[in-house]
């Protein structure tokens, strides 16, 4: 059973910073694309940043040259660094993986205060 558990949400003032963690087990890690989406109030969920096997990365305009991803596979965690955080950046963060099928944790809220 594949199960993901993100950490390290929290409340930050803009121009703050937050380093999100999620850890996965049931799942051979270093084989699966990962990433994170966000989900602000009233608003669908959408896509932030993903890094694959060979740690390409993608980011949406949104985040790039704020949000840093990476993984470790040795750990099967993937990060998401939030550097220069703004107020629109509150949402609730899910991250996810991609092997043999979609599989997201539960999410971990963020909150930037102006």
């Amino acid at each position: 059973q594949v199960q993901l558990v993100e950490s390290g949400g929290g409340k930050v003032q803009a121009g703050g910073s937050l380093r999100l963690s999620c850890a996965a087990s049931g799942i051979i890690f270093s084989l699966a694309t990962v990433g994170w989406y966000r989900q602000a109030p009233g608003q669908q969920r959408e896509f932030v940043t993903s890094i694959l096997t060979g740690m390409s990365t993608n980011y949406a305009d949104s985040v790039k040259g704020r949000f840093t991803i990476s993984r470790d596979n040795a750990r099967s965690t993937v990060y998401l660094q939030m550097n220069s955080l703004k107020p629109e950046d509150t949402a609730v963060y899910y991250c996810y993986v991609d092997r043999m099928g979609r599989y997201w944790g539960r999410g971990t809220q963020v909150i930037v205060s102006s």
